[in-house]
């Protein structure tokens, strides 16, 4: 027997019910700022089911879901995927330089704020 829905899709994070049911990430670390794509959710519903709430999400490209930024002097973490002693994948963050992050990296899922100086 089918269940009643009404399903919406959302084109973003602007987009009305993007952030239904989604939970602020909790700030983690030494990251500074809410990130500005996100609102610091870290991801959004890209379709939600507003009878039943189930919804797929799409993760932050801007903050890699991690919901926050850094925007000070700190290193830049990029989330990467490195063979552990055991041979197996494994995901870490690699912390560079804040100076050796250019600003068209921003896409590439770097936590770098956007008020850097300079």
């Amino acid at each position: 027997m089918p269940h009643a829905s009404h399903i919406v899709l959302c084109d973003g994070p602007d987009s009305p019910h993007a952030l239904d049911i989604v939970p602020l990430q909790p700030r983690k670390g030494e990251l500074d700022a809410k990130c500005p794509r996100c609102h610091g959710h870290g991801e959004w519903n890209v379709e939600i089911d507003l009878v039943s709430f189930r919804c797929k999400r799409a993760i932050c490209d801007r903050c890699g879901g991690a919901g926050w930024i850094e925007t000070g002097t700190d290193p830049v973490g990029f989330p990467d995927i490195e063979r552990s002693p055991e041979g197996y994948p494994q995901w870490v963050v690699n912390f560079v330089p804040r100076d050796d992050v250019a600003a068209e990296d921003l896409s590439g899922g770097n936590l770098l704020g956007d008020d850097r100086p300079g």
